[in-house]
């Protein structure tokens, strides 16, 4: 979701929701379980960043001069996978966007873990239509 709010086409989107997102993929491997993603999406610490990786980095293919549609960043605190901190990366700067500050909003539980709710209660109650189960 992350890269279908930055690439081209975006403007058919109404808004997005971006949950538990995997945006900043210069540093992804420092942080939690990234470092055992690297053979799946390679190492951003060698060449392969320039080959590939920031061409679907999200975090780094934000442009000041774009229009970008409403966003909603779901994330976790105790998310034991993705690092929060993905998410609280992109939503700064998108805050500091001339066009998507007033569109980009921002929700972190300090209870779930990957999958955001804490439990089936919680999860029944947040953006029900959006969960795949």
């Amino acid at each position: 979701v992350g890269n279908m709010l930055v690439r081209e086409k975006r403007e058919l989107l109404g808004a997005v929701v971006c949950q538990v997102p995997l945006l900043d993929m210069k540093r992804y491997s420092q942080l939690l379980a990234g470092a055992s993603w690297m053979g799946e999406y390679g190492d951003p610490s060698t060449s392969d960043w320039d080959q590939f990786l920031h061409q679907y980095s999200p975090y780094h293919l934000l442009k000041e001069d774009s229009t970008y549609p409403a966003a909603l960043f779901m994330t976790s605190t105790r998310d034991d996978r993705v690092h929060p901190g993905h998410a609280r990366k992109m939503v700064a700067k998108l805050l500091e966007h001339p066009t998507a500050k007033e569109n980009t909003f921002y929700y972190e539980n300090i209870e779930g873990g990957h999958g955001v709710a804490a439990d089936n209660k919680q999860r029944a109650t947040w953006i029900p239509n959006s969960w795949p189960w």
